[in-house]
């Protein structure tokens, strides 16, 4: 089981980081936006650089993620986008130094390969959730900031069904009921850190999926390869988010070609990921979906007060 978080204490420090691309933040609506909120907003330096298509060098952006979880003022650490870039830093996280200091951290898509590398070898939860730029200063509609804040202050704990708006229908797949730690991400970057060191322990988990401008046959071979990895048998079940692109109908068929034979439970249409709203999970903790009944419940705490 991944080790519960500080929770986001009331006038807390948010650490905004920048590990995958860059990306313009307009600073005054960044702070006014984390005020509003009664938090104080710190801004790491490589915000404000680009390297190309990186938010500044590796060394930058290294530099910031340890400064953000060394510093015992700063409560939790957003990321301001995703982008390409994050793997790049794998192999020189000092894992010890995030070991001794858990604290929230939150982002999606290209930071998905800090999510596994954190949950494998720090051993504390991670949020895959909203980003500042695109989705908390984009206004995506509810529940995207109260499911993110809800979940960093404590106010869902073990036992509790994370909610999910009934404006977006789930699709069961498979049903049945699994437990077991949630875990995954953005679908290219799990493929992408195959083979390393920081690929995903897939054994006993409950698997999340998403993601977004991949055609249906990129997402056949992504789960193709991780079928030939061995990794979907090792698999409790599986929750899928957001597949932006991809036309649902041929989408469900491909998810039910790939899972049936595993039989497993399967819960699809999830709100999470590059979609709107954008609803936090908590990467690491121990989990149980219900595909049948269409719910996902806290067996554990994400944070501590």
């Amino acid at each position: 089981m991944s080790i519960a978080v500080p929770a986001l204490r009331p006038e807390g420090t948010i650490a905004l980081i920048a590990p995958a691309g860059p990306a313009a933040l307009d600073v005054e609506k960044a702070g006014q936006w984390i005020r509003s909120r009664g938090y104080d907003l710190r801004i790491l330096p490589g915000v404000y650089e680009r390297d190309g298509y990186l938010a500044g060098s590796d060394k930058t952006r290294l530099n910031d993620l340890h400064t953000a979880f060394a510093d015992p003022e700063v409560d939790a650490i957003f990321c301001l986008r995703g982008g390409y870039g994050t793997p790049r830093l794998l192999d020189s996280l000092d894992f010890e130094l995030l070991r001794g200091n858990p604290k929230p951290f939150v982002g999606y898509s290209d930071i998905t390969a800090l999510h596994l590398a954190i949950n494998r070898y720090a051993g504390f939860v991670t949020f895959h959730g909203p980003m500042l730029n695109a989705d908390l200063l984009g206004a995506k509609q509810p529940p995207t900031e109260s499911s993110l804040l809800g979940m960093l202050r404590g106010d869902l704990g073990a036992g509790s069904v994370l909610a999910h708006p009934a404006a977006f229908p789930l699709i069961t797949l498979e049903p049945g009921i699994a437990c077991g730690h949630l875990l995954g991400g953005n679908l290219s970057m799990i493929a992408a850190v195959m083979g390393t060191p920081y690929e995903i322990d897939a054994d006993g988990i409950i698997l999340f999926i998403e993601d977004v401008n991949e055609p249906i046959y990129r997402i056949d071979r992504l789960l193709t390869h991780l079928r030939l990895a061995g990794k979907l048998a090792q698999v409790a079940g599986v929750l899928v988010g957001d597949v932006a692109g991809v036309e649902p109908v041929a989408l469900e068929r491909l998810l039910k070609q790939t899972f049936a034979p595993l039989c497993i439970p399967v819960l699809s249409g999830w709100r999470s990921g590059h979609c709107d709203p954008n609803l936090t999970l908590p990467m690491g903790a121990l989990v149980r979906l219900d595909a049948g009944e269409q719910r996902v419940v806290l067996e554990q705490d994400v944070v501590f007060k």
